[in-house]
């Protein structure tokens, strides 16, 4: 329509990419919630259009938002850490909503639910179906038939690779963009993943529990992501260096590492205190008292809730597509654009890959491919 200037996709992950291609050839400008795509080949294409479309793409990793992680990237920049050499982070959960088990609306049905709309465009699955075959991956599809209407798959899709992502795609984007932002690592030389259906004997085909490794040569990194959705055992964002380490989700400390030769002469005339944080920044800490829900308190520690402007409190999505209208009313570039896209989408496909075969996943720098160990 030629009134609409801009659209919001939301969707299940694998309508995201299809609804942005689209979305730009109508000359709309488009904000998509991650992961920005479901397949790799539509990863190139969603890039291809958005550089030919001359509008304003944001991906919807609100944490870009947020002022902790521009204190850290300044401490990291300033090189307070030392030289890094191992990223840790995490997701934990422990209960059916942060196991993507949804509450079923008892009025849905089949004259309620457009099936057929549901189950994604013929080219994206497709693409899926090419490569679970090829690859050897027919037990991770269905079980069920595509067009067999389940309202368990339409309102708990996060659970089958049929539509999801899974963990790679819906939490550890997140953390990897917060990182990418902080270290600005970009797409990583390899990935290593393992994990399973550990706990939810549910019929999902996604796992319950993942660690991936990526690793950065170049850098002389290792980044490890570690998750499950059994346990509310909180474990900070930890960036470590020779010298410091630094934790971070809503709040951000700085500790000395008691064999730093940066901080050395500190440390002997007790100035600094291995083991004792020499800096901390908390903004609005007592603002955390209000989360009810257990998925809440999880953003909340991850600082992916809110952030402060001025010392007054918002809610970081309201940010994050105010910078897009902004940008778009500018014609400036939005914070997480096309290209950290493509590297948050890319990264979280060789994690995947990496799980699903069961071996090390490579990319090629200079084809700008995944490629198999």
């Amino acid at each position: 329509a030629d009134d609409v200037d801009a659209v919001i996709i939301a969707t299940p992950d694998h309508w995201h990419g299809t609804m942005t291609i689209d979305a730009l050839k109508a000359g709309k400008h488009v904000y998509c919630e991650k992961p920005m795509t479901w397949t790799v080949p539509e990863t190139y294409m969603v890039r291809e259009a958005v550089r030919e479309s001359n509008r304003v793409f944001q991906l919807g990793h609100q944490n870009r938002q947020i002022e902790t992680y521009n204190r850290a990237r300044e401490i990291a920049e300033r090189g307070l850490l030392g030289p890094i050499t191992l990223v840790e982070t995490s997701t934990n959960r422990n209960d059916s909503n942060g196991a993507w088990v949804y509450p079923i609306d008892p009025e849905a049905n089949p004259k309620t639910i457009d099936w057929k709309q549901f189950e994604g465009d013929p080219e994206r699955i497709k693409e899926y179906l090419d490569y679970m075959t090829s690859a050897g991956l027919a037990k991770y599809v269905g079980p069920e038939s595509r067009d067999k209407f389940s309202l368990e798959r339409f309102f708990r899709w996060r659970c089958w690779w049929d539509y999801s992502t899974g963990l790679s795609g819906d939490l550890l984007t997140h953390e990897y963009d917060a990182v990418n932002q902080i270290l600005q690592l970009g797409i990583p030389d390899s990935a290593s993943s393992s994990g399973g259906i550990y706990f939810f004997k549910d019929g999902r085909t996604v796992p319950d529990v993942l660690h991936t490794v990526y690793e950065y040569k170049d850098r002389n990194l290792s980044m490890l992501y570690s998750a499950t959705l059994a346990s509310e055992f909180s474990r900070s964002r930890k960036i470590m260096g020779h010298d410091a380490t630094m934790e971070l989700g809503s709040t951000l400390s700085v500790t000395v590492d008691p064999r730093s030769e940066k901080y050395k002469d500190q440390i002997e005339k007790g100035v600094i205190k291995p083991g004792q944080p020499f800096y901390t920044y908390m903004p609005g800490q007592k603002d955390v008292d209000a989360i009810t829900s257990a998925t809440q308190l999880y953003f909340a520690q991850r600082g992916l809730l809110y952030s402060y402007v001025n010392g007054k409190r918002f809610n970081t999505t309201f940010l994050h597509m105010k910078e897009w209208l902004d940008c778009i009313r500018a014609g400036r570039k939005p914070s997480c654009g096309i290209e950290e896209g493509f590297q948050e989408a890319m990264t979280a496909h060789m994690g995947t890959r990496a799980y699903l075969e069961g071996r090390t996943m490579y990319w090629d720098r200079d084809k700008e491919q995944i490629v198999r160990g």
